[in-house]
């Protein structure tokens, strides 16, 4: 079944409380070249449809009006990630370490 990924992040102008934490962590760790740290939201959604325009509007309908609050967040991108993907970006990424 196709999914759909919503990304939602703060948006620009406004502090990120937990960004900030993180960052101030990194530091703490000795990786003060990481300088910027913004955390934010990604909703994987599952539908039984057929991907079409209508589905897509349905979702950004929805990532704006559930999914993100419009005054201190942004949709930043709504993506259909093929059907063989098993693992999201972060399993791929952890991989990459081991």
């Amino acid at each position: 079944m196709p999914k759909i990924v919503v990304q939602v992040m703060p948006k620009q102008e406004l502090l990120d409380p937990q960004g900030k934490a993180v960052a101030g962590a990194l530091s703490r760790l000795g990786k003060s070249h990481f300088n910027d740290v913004r955390v934010g939201k990604r909703f994987e959604i599952t539908t039984d449809r057929e991907i079409s325009g209508e589905i897509m509007e349905e979702v950004a309908h929805i990532a704006d009006e559930l999914l993100a609050n419009g005054v201190i967040e942004d949709v930043i991108s709504i993506d259909v990630l093929p059907e063989d993907a098993e693992g999201t970006e972060v399993d791929e990424l952890e991989g990459a370490e081991a």
